[in-house]
């Protein structure tokens, strides 16, 4: 441990921007250096700048610091959160038709409990991005996935409509913790250089889920053995799987949270009650969730026009991918009647396109590490967007393409492959906005990303419940069409951040930025 006099102005910057290198640890009390100028209320802060705990430059403990074989193992347990509550949200898609049978709901109704998780989606990170913010990743996480396999198990052996409705939302409220705060914490253990291939892994683990999820949950619907309320059962075996794993092997990752500990440590090894770090003072009670912690992602969402543009794009294309829930059934199965099974399978096309942006995405790493250098090794947000453009342009092609060849007379090749078009598309703009969020706001990141969820989310939950009048009264090319339409004006929005991102940014009250 080392001793250290910053000031409070550098714990600021320090807190403000996450992705700096860290600071040395200040630990031991070294004799002061006080000037012949210096009044006594500086002495005084001198005095307890001293005992400041910080990190020093090679500390073992700073998540920073750790083995990149460790980080990876945390990583992968990270992705496995967030595939497990995405996996929920569309496991249950195929037994539309068994639920509105066994509960006699009309089939606008029966899309209910897709929406209804995807919802929950929408309001759970209001509260998990706090959480995690002043109680740490951890505490986020791990009873929220939790209480998300009971609510999977309610909705399993639930005997009406209501009750299914009901449990698949709070499924979906407390689902989203992890769909809302990995990011931020792969962002707690890698540096911006590293981060942009841990959260490549991410997103596929995010959008994995609803592209598998009908696959899933169709062979577990048409089995005789089984039946609709599997695909509850296994979403639920499935999470509490990871829980027990995550419960054990998944240490704490959020900085200040862990010098917060190693304050309240050294003050008791030592017996000095001068060490201190600021985070203490943070608390979460009723009001300030609702004057701060709460507000802040909605705050942030109508007050920072980068999260308020970054969302809007992001939610487009993720509300495209659960439209995809409802209109693959009208394409493969309605007009192609193909069985249950063989019509979910064009999803795997979907899943094969998100794989395929990974190179695409990490293809760009090269050069966003040089940038990063030669910016003092400080985030560079605006060099994470030139793959949007290859994304955006992608995703609309395939928009257009999977609408003109999904009438039965083309062979089922050709929008399959529109599929993985839309996936690749998909999967490039969702990574790179949620690493553009990531860089700029540093520690506000989950505030960030949540923002950017609530707005998504709720997208995500009407599309599905328009799929069906829109695609059936005007057809699936034209329906397609306007959607290819608003993906091709999207398609400037990377080329404005990259022109006007540092403006911005400067003009930030969450993310101020080094000179």
């Amino acid at each position: 441990m080392t001793s250290s006099s910053s000031t409070s102005s550098t714990l600021a910057t320090q807190t403000q921007h996450a992705d700096a290198e860290p600071a040395s640890h200040n630990a031991h009390h070294d004799e002061e250096n006080p000037t012949e100028a210096s009044s006594g209320k500086e002495k005084e802060k001198n005095e307890k700048n001293a005992y400041l705990v910080d990190w020093d430059p090679d500390d073992k403990a700073n998540p920073r610091n750790w083995s990149t074989r460790y980080k990876s193992w945390i990583t992968f347990q990270l992705g496995m959160l967030a595939l497990a509550a995405s996996l929920g949200s569309s496991i249950i898609s195929p037994a539309e038709d068994a639920i509105m049978a066994y509960t006699h709901i009309s089939s606008e109704v029966a899309v209910l409990p897709i929406s209804f998780y995807i919802l929950g989606f929408a309001f759970g990170p209001l509260l998990w991005a706090p959480v995690s913010e002043v109680w740490g990743r951890k505490w986020s996480m791990e009873p929220a996935m939790f209480c998300l396999g009971l609510f999977s198990i309610g909705t399993a052996t639930s005997t009406n409509a209501a009750s299914i409705f009901i449990t698949r939302f709070f499924g979906g409220v407390f689902g989203s913790a992890p769909v809302s705060n990995v990011s931020a914490a792969l962002g707690d253990i890698w540096a911006p250089k590293a981060r942009g291939t841990a959260v490549t892994f991410y997103a596929v683990a995010v959008v994995g889920g609803p592209t598998l999820g009908p696959v899933i949950g169709a062979a577990l619907t048409v089995n005789k053995h089984l039946g609709w309320r599997w695909t509850e059962y296994i979403e639920a075996i499935w999470v509490f799987t990871i829980f027990a794993i995550t419960t054990f092997c998944l240490p704490e990752l959020y900085g200040p949270v862990l010098l917060k500990r190693r304050a309240a440590s050294l003050r008791k090894s030592t017996g000095n009650s001068a060490y201190w770090h600021p985070h203490e003072n943070v608390k979460l009670d009723f009001k300030s969730i609702v004057t701060k912690h709460l507000a802040r992602p909605l705050r942030m969402l109508f007050t920072e026009p980068m999260v308020t543009c970054i969302a809007l794009y992001a939610s487009f294309v993720y509300a495209l991918l659960y439209l995809t829930l409802e209109v693959f059934p009208i394409v493969f199965a309605q007009m192609r009647h193909y069985s249950l099974v063989v019509s979910t399978l064009p999803f795997l096309g979907l899943f094969i396109g998100v794989l395929c942006a990974v190179l695409l995405n990490l293809a760009n790493q090269p050069r966003y590490m040089r940038i990063v250098d030669q910016n003092g090794g400080r985030p560079v947000p605006e060099a994470r967007l030139p793959p949007m453009l290859i994304g955006g342009l992608l995703f609309a092609i395939g928009l257009f393409w999977f609408g003109w060849t999904a009438a039965p007379q083309f062979s089922w090749v050709l929008p399959t492959v529109a599929a993985a078009f839309i996936g690749a598309g998909f999967n490039v703009i969702f990574q790179q906005c949620i690493n553009f969020l990531v860089d700029t706001y540093g520690l506000y990141a989950a505030s960030a990303v949540s923002a950017n969820t609530f707005l998504r989310s709720l997208l995500a939950c009407a599309f599905p419940l328009v799929a069906k009048p829109m695609f059936n009264n005007l057809g699936v090319g034209p329906a397609m069409s306007i959607l290819g339409g608003v993906a091709c004006l999207a398609l400037p929005v990377p080329l404005i951040f990259m022109r006007y991102g540092l403006k911005l940014r400067r003009m930030s009250k969450f993310a101020p930025i080094k000179d």
